[in-house]
């Protein structure tokens, strides 16, 4: 009975903003759709991934097992920065840069969500207005929906997605700088670390586990009167990196600067990912750094899986309102708390 249920569940026409029914797609027709770089099913595809319906889902991970094989081929670079550094202008530049080359790029551009509402505003694609109507680039704004490093939970699957339509470059942006930016190093290739001029303030905002997992810094807004100061900074980073062990074996991480706005230095930091991607091809660095991402992505999937099982099981569910009743008021100390919530859990799955 329940297969039958979720048979007809995939098949029910869904709803789309207008009010007017479609025919849900079929798993071949989604797979179809990317690899033909339909950009209305690559978009419906995503939708797809990132949704939270076990319906969804369950398609979803059909759909990505067919599209596994056309994977792997891109170089994913993922960006951060501090605030105001120009992480979208940057991107921008970079991404028409590349088109111009004759790439496809995709970015995936992670906006913050709000902790009140959960809401986001997503205008990545208002921010990178003429990179949004080339043809060779496909931007996707996504939720990070409170997710640790900024990066939304489907952004690894998005990726394959991308890769599997063709796009061979994949841009990550990531909300902001923390120490939970480690969350993206484990899911691309090149991490670029955006700053600012004037070094010694923006230190002391940086925390050192970011510098640590940077395979480039590039100093912003080197333009005009600006121009010496960036230099200057550069010098100060790169004293500052040669004390650090770097992110990447047989990689030297270094400083440079462009400006986002004039374009000057964007060309010489692709050169630098490009000759990243050389050597650590070459050395078999890059393979194992993914063969080693996949096996962390596994993890972090149970982890995630443990954690939806137990706060919805039921028993979990039932007993919590009084839980933290209780704890609130000082009748139950955190560890009991804890252990009446695992004793609930654990009868209801034996």
């Amino acid at each position: 009975m329940k297969d039958r249920d979720q048979e007809k569940e995939k098949q029910r026409p869904e709803w789309v903003p207008n009010g007017v029914r479609r025919p849900r797609l079929s798993v071949d027709e989604y797979v179809q759709g990317v690899l033909q770089n339909n950009r209305t099913i690559l978009a419906q595809t995503i939708t797809l991934i990132e949704s939270h319906s076990p319906i969804h889902m369950e398609v979803a991970q059909e759909v990505l097992k067919k599209l596994l094989p056309y994977t792997g081929q891109s170089i994913r670079v993922g960006i951060t920065g501090v605030p105001g550094a120009g992480k979208s202008t940057t991107i921008e530049a970079l991404g028409n840069m590349l088109c111009e080359k004759g790439h496809r790029v995709a970015v995936l551009a992670v906006d913050p969500s709000s902790t009140v509402t959960r809401g986001s505003i997503l205008g990545d694609k208002t921010r990178m207005e003429l990179l949004s109507r080339n043809p060779q680039a496909f931007i996707r704004p996504s939720a990070s929906g409170g997710t640790l490093g900024g990066v939304s939970r489907k952004t690894r699957e998005t990726m394959l997605v991308c890769e599997a339509a063709g796009y061979d470059v994949i841009l990550v942006e990531t909300v902001g700088v923390g120490q939970s930016e480690i969350a993206v190093r484990s899911m691309v290739d090149f991490f670029l670390l955006l700053m600012l001029t004037g070094a010694g303030d923006e230190l002391q905002g940086i925390k050192k586990g970011v510098i640590e997992i940077a395979d480039a810094l590039l100093i912003n807004k080197a333009e005009g009167d600006n121009k010496h100061r960036a230099m200057a900074a550069k010098a100060e980073f790169n004293r500052i990196l040669h004390y650090l062990q770097p992110a990447t074996e047989g990689w030297e991480t270094k400083a440079y600067t462009c400006s986002a706005l004039t374009g000057e230095g964007i060309e010489e930091i692709w050169s630098v990912v490009e000759k990243f991607r050389q050597i650590t091809t070459q050395s078999g660095v890059l393979q194992d750094r993914r063969r080693t991402q996949t096996l962390e992505w596994v993890y972090n999937m149970v982890q995630d899986y443990l954690r939806t099982s137990f706060f919805c099981h039921p028993g979990v569910v039932q007993i919590m309102p009084q839980i933290e009743k209780e704890v609130v008021s000082g009748q139950l100390s955190p560890a009991m708390a804890v252990q009446q919530l695992l004793q609930s859990y654990e009868a209801g799955t034996r």
